[in-house]
């Protein structure tokens, strides 16, 4: 009788444990919101992790700011229209897209934040990234439909920067060591260039997605994450193959997509912040956090779990033109897993 009570007994706490929601497993949460001033919009959101900063790119200047307090630590003025941030620690050099005129990128050192040379490259000049395994610098240029590659260790003033035609307009790239994966948003493609001989070696469809705006890979499993804006959707693609895996429903506007440790994230213009992971062999969507209106781009900090969001409010847009946003308004949500 005694084995009969304790095994009923085991059998209710194992059904309460198997009812739980996965939310209360894995909650992300709005914990708090910085304010670090400064005037212009903003673009892509590049982490510095081990010295607690992100790098935020404010259109004619770039940011960066202490990750535990919101504190300004640094602006680095003379751009034209920044997209985005690269960083090469062991080289202490940082390099900002700036796609303003004729195009170029800024090289900075990381801990004076003093501009060491400007490069130049073709208009549009956008989303860049430091891939180690093969220590090159890789820009996408919208308007050039190429991607720059080059080694970070480039004399700014005589360097030369090698250009890889792609067939279409890339927004963002994302690496694996050997490969570049490069989403056209005006072709719903994405382009594989080898980084060996820096050669478009695949053109994948997206579909069903359309119009991919932000990309983020998952190297140890061989997965892109594609944040699509026509129609609205996460698409899950082999690096492999090239075959799309999953397309998950997430909110209108997406521009950034993140991984870590088996989740992905997109974060979009309608202040939703989508939360995918893998169960049973299938992706499903664990939760949609509430952001706020436009915080469309993202950081992630994979060592403390914490998401960084910027955005600001918004004027009213005049015919023709992008809305401006309203002066002293510019603030960072701040997203962590609790």
């Amino acid at each position: 009788m005694r084995s009969n009570r304790f095994l009923a007994f085991a059998f209710a706490v194992a059904s309460l444990v198997c009812t739980l929601p996965l939310a209360a497993q894995s909650h992300w949460q709005v914990t708090n919101t910085f304010h670090p001033g400064g005037e212009g919009g903003w673009d892509y959101v590049t982490v510095d992790a081990p010295n607690h900063r992100l790098f935020v790119t404010r259109a004619t200047h770039t940011q960066a700011i202490d990750t535990n307090t919101g504190k300004l630590l640094a602006d680095i003025p003379g751009q034209i229209r920044s997209h985005g941030v690269a960083l090469v620690p062991k080289l202490n050099r940082g390099f900002i897209t700036d796609g303003g005129g004729n195009g170029s990128i800024i090289v900075f050192d990381m801990k004076t934040y003093a501009v060491l040379g400007r490069i130049p490259t073709v208009p549009d000049s956008d989303g860049i990234i430091y891939d180690e395994g093969m220590n090159r610098v890789i820009a996408a240029s919208g308007d050039g439909n190429s991607v720059m590659i080059f080694n970070p260790g480039i004399d700014p003033k005589t360097g030369h920067i090698e250009q890889v035609p792609l067939g279409g307009a890339p927004e963002f790239v994302a690496s694996d060591g050997n490969r570049a994966y490069v989403n056209l948003e005006d072709k719903d493609l994405v382009a594989v260039v080898d980084l060996h001989t820096n050669k478009v070696i695949a053109r994948w469809p997206i579909a069903p997605g359309g119009h991919p705006t932000g990309l983020s890979i998952d190297r140890e499993h061989h997965r892109l994450f594609i944040g699509c804006r026509n129609p609205q959707k996460m698409i899950v693609m082999n690096t492999i193959s090239g075959k799309v895996e999953a397309d998950l429903p997430i909110g209108a506007g997406v521009d950034a997509t993140r991984y870590d440790n088996g989740q992905a994230f997109a974060s979009c213009r309608d202040g939703s912040l989508t939360v995918i992971g893998e169960k049973s062999g299938h992706f499903v969507v664990e939760q949609t956090v509430k952001t706020a209106d436009g915080a469309r781009t993202m950081g992630l900090d994979r060592e403390t779990k914490t998401i960084f969001l910027p955005t600001a409010e918004m004027e009213p847009a005049a015919p023709g033109h992008r809305p401006q946003p309203k002066p002293g308004t510019f603030r960072i949500v701040v997203v962590s897993k609790k």
